[in-house]
């Protein structure tokens, strides 16, 4: 939040909410920004944003604040907004870019003018600053006294600073959002006839008889009054996920290998727009395609192994759209990864990825004893296992 240089109207801010994490945007309905004012302020106009609630004005017998309220709670216009109700990076209906997606998409702004009964030029920054985004999850720290915000006019020709300068940061916790599990991984592999599923009741446990095609679940575990809304139906399974990623090893190459990537929604009546998979796996330390996904190589920092991360190509596949009875909504991919002859084996699930994130939320990954392993046998029957690969690969390669 930043306040512009007092005149005689009232100090004038510009509030900016960006979402620096790699691989977690800000969903639809979008963020919900909320503070308490300490010195009994009121905001007297808006543009780009608007609070829901204009509160107790009586005490205004001719201009109308835009609120009154001690606790205001903020939202962002949708795109579609008038005119005049629109200001410089606003109107994304709360919706925000993963970071390494789409960083120009990974912020919002909104003006707002502030008035107070005690206006003697030294503002106090609110207090209780609150993100819902769109659940809970995020935790904010008190607002600080930061560097005043400078920009640059007439082609970086002018320097102009802003009076006063206070930033916040907010960090998520799935212990704090307190949310249910929402995907899980299957795997299976060329060398295997057998497919590993999802583990059982990896986002919950299957409650309607074995017949049901349709079944509920909680998304959030919550104690509110209004319990219904966070219900979602979902179409029945074993693991109860709306979201499910399946990993395939493909094909075998002599210096590559490929894998094909399917993200499946499980969900009735949602689907995830702007959504994206990380995955980590050793593999990534070295050159990867997708053919049907954008994709990118993350630092590991505390992961430990590299990691990769995938998203949807704009007009072709960034919605995730949701399931019908006769159908099941999905988005799928193939990846061809160079190989490390020095460390490249299909042996002990090396081929499988460690650990799967959707939008920005662990998967629930099988355990490791149920991987599809390679069969049993001597060398010389598991080098056969590729030689008939071969041919395709020179196929492939001069055609």
């Amino acid at each position: 939040m930043e306040f512009r240089p007092r005149h005689l109207a009232s100090p004038k801010g510009r509030v900016t909410v960006q979402n620096y994490y790699q691989f977690r945007h800000v969903e639809e309905p979008g963020w919900k920004l909320g503070w308490t004012w300490t010195r009994g302020e009121v905001i007297w106009s808006m543009s780009g944003a608007f609070a829901t609630e204009q509160g107790n004005c009586s005490l205004f017998k001719f201009d109308t604040p835009h609120s009154c309220e001690e606790s205001p709670v903020i939202l962002d216009f949708m795109s579609e907004a008038s005119m005049e109700n629109k200001s410089e990076g606003c109107c994304r209906s709360g919706v925000l870019s993963a970071w390494a997606v789409d960083p120009s998409k990974s912020f919002s702004s909104f003006e707002i003018s502030v008035g107070s009964i005690d206006e003697d030029g030294n503002e106090q920054p609110p207090t209780n600053i609150t993100l819902m985004a769109p659940g809970p999850g995020y935790t904010c720290s008190p607002f600080l006294v930061a560097h005043p915000t400078v920009s640059s006019l007439i082609d970086g020709k002018r320097q102009v600073q802003v009076f006063r300068t206070w930033k916040s940061t907010c960090t998520y916790s799935i212990f704090v959002d307190n949310k249910t599990p929402l995907c899980c991984v299957s795997l299976s592999a060329f060398y295997n006839p057998s497919i590993t599923p999802c583990p059982t009741c990896s986002c919950g446990c299957r409650k309607a008889n074995k017949s049901s095609v349709q079944c509920s679940r909680d998304e959030y575990q919550l104690s509110t009054t209004d319990s219904a809304t966070n219900l979602s139906l979902v179409r029945c399974s074993d693991h109860m996920c709306p979201v499910r990623v399946h990993w395939h090893v493909k094909t075998n190459y002599i210096n590559h290998w490929r894998v094909k990537l399917t993200v499946s929604n499980y969900n009735y009546g949602r689907n995830y727009s702007n959504w994206n998979i990380l995955v980590q796996h050793p593999a990534f330390s070295q050159s990867t395609e997708a053919f049907s996904f954008n994709s990118s190589q993350l630092p590991s920092f505390r992961f430990g192994d590299e990691l990769a991360l995938f998203w949807g190509i704009e007009f072709y596949n960034t919605e995730l759209v949701q399931s019908t009875e006769s159908n099941v909504g999905y988005v799928t991919t193939e990846i061809l990864l160079e190989k490390d002859l020095e460390s490249f084996t299909l042996s002990n699930g090396w081929a499988l990825p460690r650990r799967v994130y959707f939008n920005g939320d662990d998967c629930q990954m099988p355990l490791p004893d149920t991987f599809p392993m390679l069969p049993n046998g001597s060398y010389k029957q598991r080098l056969s296992l590729f030689l008939p690969i071969l041919p395709l690969f020179f196929n492939l390669l001069f055609w």
